[in-house]
């Protein structure tokens, strides 16, 4: 089963850019029983290791703005470390109650948001205009989501970068990647060495999620991301809202 999760998540960071923390976390909590904490902490180092994996192919194909990367990562990196601190907090007064449903509410809103970009880019195609320079302030609350919800670098990421950059659609992928594994590799380490037990199902997770990501490069050019994007955001916030409201209702 985790296997499974793995492969089908990694391809959806492939062909999206849209995939690791934000499905990856909610669907650990709600059908495979992991804790909140340990949940984004696997999330985030599996998300790691599967843009690990993706992020040379952008390298080689030179997609990644190293420029624009490095304005994420001003306030980004900040960012991580404060919603690091924010969940070992919330999970050491034993709210993991709260903490599930926030996870939850996170999800839901990201991928609404995700949903409102998408609607609004293609109804003004053409109206992007250069803005990178607010890029470090924007990236600063989207590294704290990250940190604390393992969620946000790919799809408000791609989001900021849409609206605040005229970067064309393939380096905006490419350059968000590269933008979320150094934000996954720092949250996860955090936690990690926060002493943080790791489940076992991280293993076969990464096992499944090394084929998914080679299989997700091959067919990036064949499948249509926008709309495999659009649905995985609707499915997002039915998930979200469940996990929040079953959280909740506990």
């Amino acid at each position: 089963m985790a296997i499974l999760l793995g492969f089908l998540i990694a391809v959806a960071i492939s062909l999206t850019g849209v995939g690791g923390g934000v499905l990856t976390a909610p669907i650990l909590i709600l059908f495979l029983g992991v804790p909140p904490l340990e949940a984004v902490t696997v999330s985030l180092l599996f998300a790691a290791g599967v843009k690990f994996l993706i992020a040379p192919a952008y390298l080689r194909a030179r997609r990644v703005d190293f420029g624009i990367l490095g304005r994420l990562l001003a306030g980004g990196i900040p960012g991580v470390l404060i919603g690091s601190l924010a969940i070992e907090r919330l999970n050491a007064a034993g709210r993991s109650g709260v903490l599930s449903a926030i996870l939850g509410l996170s999800v839901a809103i990201i991928a609404a948001l995700n949903l409102f970009g998408m609607w609004r880019g293609s109804s003004a195609e053409g109206g992007a205009r250069e803005r990178s320079r607010w890029l470090p302030l924007l990236a600063l609350p989207i590294g704290a989501e990250v940190g604390f919800s393992s969620a946000g670098a790919g799809a408000l990421g791609t989001l900021a970068l849409l609206n605040l950059t005229t970067l064309a659609p393939a380096r905006v992928v490419a350059t968000d990647v590269c933008f979320g594994l150094v934000l996954s590799l720092l949250g996860g380490g955090i936690h990690w060495r926060a002493g943080h037990q790791l489940p076992a199902v991280l293993w076969p997770l990464l096992a499944g999620g090394a084929v998914g990501a080679i299989a997700g490069i091959y067919v990036s050019g064949i499948l249509p991301a926008r709309p495999l994007r659009a649905v995985l955001c609707c499915w997002l916030v039915f998930i979200g809202i469940e996990l929040c409201w079953k959280s909740l209702a506990s």
